[in-house]
């Protein structure tokens, strides 16, 4: 049972043995960055840098739901960054009040 969900897995076109599973794995070190700036304070943080992240986390999660295999990896981490940058985008908000 578990051998075949591994080879289900290993074989998926969104696979290890594919770019369309790396490219998305290392994009989580964008998520890793941003999550380790929410101790940084909100005025160091820059709007265009967020703003530009967040529209391409909606754009790709958007994407990796209308493309062939599904990429739910793509999904994940596209989700992520567009709620991270959120996030840091309404500590900005919030600092500037």
């Amino acid at each position: 049972m578990a051998s075949s969900k591994f080879q289900a897995f290993w074989n998926h076109p969104a696979g290890p043995k594919t770019i369309h599973f790396w490219a998305p794995t290392f994009k989580w070190c964008l998520n890793v960055a941003n999550v380790a700036d929410f101790v940084k304070p909100p005025e160091e943080i820059s709007y265009p840098q967020q703003l530009a992240l967040g529209c391409s986390g909606l754009i790709w999660a958007r994407y990796s739901m209308v493309i062939t295999p599904k990429n739910r990896n793509l999904f994940s981490v596209s989700s992520a960054l567009a709620v991270t940058c959120t996030y840091q985008i309404s500590r900005k908000i919030r600092y500037a009040r």
